[in-house]
């Protein structure tokens, strides 16, 4: 779709009227999305919509705050997610990720960076919790597999690996095919970017899985990265589902 001058202008409008209504509010957030992925990588989207991140306790602040100033409000799911909206644009208000694994709380906000968009001052979601987030979405509809290797090449000299293992250490297999992914499509970048203690460590946990008996329960873990694809697993083929609805 072609944006027209016209058209960014009534964003770019936008996007600094909601960032400021967002920074009267008594409550912290960060600035995610597109603009968090133009920070690290300096990929540019045109967008309508700003995606800000905030602990579960202070999206209904943010959603009366705007209500009195006339906006359109809504709570999409109680779980994750509310929105606001003027015309063609809104704003998603981000406290959690559609699994119910990535929950916003202040360590995201004492680690996230500051940063200034349209004259406003913000803070931006830490690279390491935007890839925490983004490594889960993997459906047909969506895939965020490139941002992710964008970010690592273009941020990944100044990641805290450590960080981003203890926050991806439950499904740390995401993590090494993640890492995989890189190797394959960054051929040359991949022994400069990619920590060898990490990809050591991560080979060693993936070896060690055949010195292990097979589990008992026949669990797919499918739904984690995508809710739609793997629910034959589930109400078909007789597949226990961890962490996330089934229906």
């Amino acid at each position: 779709m072609i944006i027209t001058d016209e058209q960014k202008k009534e964003a770019h409008a936008f996007y600094k009227e909601a960032l400021t209504i967002l920074n009267e509010c008594d409550a912290r957030y960060m600035l995610g999305g597109g603009f968090a992925m133009f920070h690290y990588t300096g990929i540019y989207r045109d967008t309508k919509d700003l995606d800000i991140f905030c602990k579960p306790a202070d999206y209904p602040k943010f959603l009366k705050h705007f209500a009195d100033k006339g906006y359109k409000t809504e709570l999409t799911d109680v779980r994750w997610l509310a929105k606001v909206f003027k015309g063609d644009h809104f704003v998603d208000l981000i406290f959690d990720t559609v699994n119910n694994i990535c929950r916003v709380d202040d360590t995201w906000l004492e680690r996230a960076p500051a940063a200034n968009l349209f004259d406003v001052d913000v803070k931006i979601l830490p690279p390491e919790e935007l890839v925490w987030c983004k490594i889960y979405v993997q459906n047909r509809e969506r895939f965020d597999g490139a941002d992710v290797n964008h970010i690592l090449l273009k941020y990944g000299k100044n990641l805290d690996w450590n960080h981003l293992l203890f926050r991806l250490d439950q499904h740390w297999h995401l993590l090494l095919a993640q890492l995989l992914i890189f190797q394959f499509v960054y051929p040359a970048d991949f022994h400069e970017i990619i920590p060898r203690w990490l990809f050591d460590e991560l080979m060693r946990r993936a070896h060690e899985q055949y010195d292990l008996p097979s589990p008992v329960e026949r669990v797919c873990r499918g739904p984690i990265i995508d809710q739609t694809q793997y629910m034959v697993d589930i109400k078909e083929w007789d597949y226990k589902v961890t962490t996330i609805k089934t229906v």
